[in-house]
This record gives C-alpha cells, structure tokens and sequence, in this order.
C-alpha cells in the first residue's frame, strides 16, 4: 500500500471518529430543559414553590450562562393528566422532570416512562411510596419530614400553655376543646399530622379534648364551611382549631369573623405568604414554616445537577441516596403581656 493511500486512509478514519464522537467526549451543554408537572396550580404552598423554582431558574442562567427553560404545567388533580404530562415532557426531550405528585400511591406509570427514557425524577411536596422511590438511583424527593412538622405545630400550643395557661384553656374548665381540620384522608403529611400533632399536645401536659373533627382537602373554602356547622353546634365550645394547612387554619378564620367569635386560637403549617400575614395581623396563633428559599433552591440545584449529569450538589446531602429534608420552624404571634 502507497504512502499517500496510507494517509488516506487514517484521514478518512480520523473523520469517521470525530463524527461519531470517537473521541468520548461531550459538548458542554448551553441549554436545559425542565419539565415541572403540579398536582393543583392553585395550592398556595404549592405556588410559593413555584415562584421560587422560577426565581431559581433564572438566577442559576444569569449566573451559569446556561439557558434554563422551565416548562410549567398543572395537573389540576388528574393523575392521568399528570401521566401524560410526563409523557409529554419526554417527548419534548427534557433533560429532568420535577414532580408534585397528583397521588403518591400511584407514581410507579410515571417512573415507568422515566426510567425507559432515562430521564432523572425530582419529586417534591408529596412523597411516593418507598418501594417506588427504591426502584432507581435518579428518583429523588425533596420536601419536609411530616413528623418533625406536627411536633413543631403541637409544640407550640404547648409551650404556650407552659408558659401561660389561660391564652390557651380560654374559659378556665381545665381542659383545652379543640376541633381538628385534616388534608386529603390519603395523604400521608396529612395523617402523620394529624397524629403527631396531637400526640405532642397530650406528652406535653395539655389537657385537651376534641370535640369534633373533618376532611376539608387543603382547601379554605371546605375548612371554611366545616367551621361554621361546628360553631353552630358547639357554641361557645371550641378554644382551638389544630390545621393540617395555613389555608384551611385561614379558612377557620373565616367562618370565625363572619360569627363575630373572638378568643379561639387557629393553629396552621406551611408559613404561606397569607398565613404570615394573618399571623402578623394577630389572627393566626402560629404555623410551622418550611425554609421555602431553601426547598425550592434543592428542588432546582438537584434538577440541574441531573440535567448536566452532574454529582448531585453537596450543599443539600441526600438520605438513603433520596430525600432531602428541607428545615423548619415555628412562627407564633407574640402574646399580650
């Protein structure tokens, strides 16, 4: 073979290479997509979130000089919806899906189309079963442990209590009657709630007794009704409303100012903007408040990261190789001396 087919030839193989990408290496990405499907667009909570996750998203680009484009979509409490969301975002060729679960107990269709696609997985806010989360190392959940966040919202009653009584067993019987407000009867943040809440008030000494409770599903305006039927049946009875939510806690307050009925104290979780408010305004006793800067931070670093093919980011360390469980604390009106 001749010196000048020789050359031919490898220059013809060093093409063939480079167009193949022999070399092994990957061009940098300028550009990621993100898909982010919502349970309920409309959740307050659900909307702080939001707004933080597009905060983040831009000042990750200003500072990266990567082009991140978030594609937003709200399930509206269709899980099939959601379904075909995810399946929408995949098509769509996004690098990573954020997810707030329509149902927890029912994530395993849209793994499924994940994991076939190899497209990462950042749920939030609602948690899916562990068998789910153990199926593939790019499942990952951000959010709050439910526990740690009913102890909080029963220990501030009872600290309360410790330190002044009778802000708390308002008419002095010795016994503190409350009514309790609880989420979606299957949601696990609203059963773990609801018994940690109250299982702290009874271990730190409060003598409570609850006189009636419901399922108001998150919503201020469900809470809302179940609180007028309750003050037209026990009047003059209720000295404190336990909520698993700021807007069912507001949705209380509501029923409570159209009756004219001053002195009952409304305790909430979630520290949403209009929770806060009503806390700041002396309405609402306290609520338990996620670090939402840090939250949507996670949810945002943890997506990027996945979509470079990237570590995942040191500064928000993972239990189990899944979960980032974001801070909390209580915020609680100051009392009048």
């Amino acid at each position: 073979m001749t010196g000048k087919r020789i050359t031919g030839l490898l220059l013809t193989m060093c093409m063939l290479l480079n167009a193949c990408g022999g070399t092994g290496r990957e061009e940098p990405k300028t550009s990621i997509r993100i898909g982010i499907s919502l349970y309920r667009g409309d959740d307050t909570f659900i909307n702080n979130i939001r707004s933080i996750l597009e905060e983040k998203a831009k000042e990750y680009e200003q500072e990266n000089g990567i082009k991140v484009t978030l594609d937003i979509q709200d399930a509206k409490g269709s899980q099939n919806t959601q379904n075909n969301q995810v399946e929408r975002f995949i098509s769509l060729g996004c690098d990573v899906l954020c997810i707030n679960p329509v149902d927890r107990m029912d994530a395993s269709v849209m793994i499924d189309r994940a994991m076939n696609a190899q497209v990462p997985v950042v749920f939030f806010n609602r948690q899916p079963v562990e068998e789910d989360m153990n199926r593939w190392d790019q499942l990952y959940y951000i959010g709050v442990d439910a526990k740690e966040t009913a102890m909080l919202q029963g220990q501030m009653v009872v600290d309360l209590y410790r330190e002044q009584p009778s802000a708390v067993d308002r008419n002095g019987d010795g016994v503190v009657s409350y009514v309790l407000l609880e989420g979606e009867s299957s949601h696990q943040d609203s059963l773990i709630r609801t018994e940690w809440s109250i299982r702290t008030l009874k271990d730190g000494g409060v003598p409570v007794e609850k006189i009636t409770g419901g399922i108001a599903n998150w919503e201020r305006s469900q809470a809302s009704a179940l609180m007028e039927q309750w003050l037209g049946s026990y009047p003059d009875t209720i000295e404190l409303v336990v909520s698993n939510n700021d807007d069912m806690a507001l949705g209380a307050l509501d029923a409570l100012e159209r009756a004219g009925v001053t002195g009952v104290n409304v305790v909430g979780i979630d520290g949403t903007t209009p929770g806060i408010e009503a806390l700041e305004s002396g309405k609402l006793l306290g609520t338990v408040s996620s670090n939402k800067e840090i939250y949507g931070s996670a949810v945002m670093g943890l997506a990027v990261s996945k979509a470079l093919g990237e570590a995942e980011p040191e500064e928000y360390p993972l239990s189990n190789g899944h979960y980032y469980w974001t801070p909390q604390e209580i915020l609680i009106r100051p009392m009048e001396e």
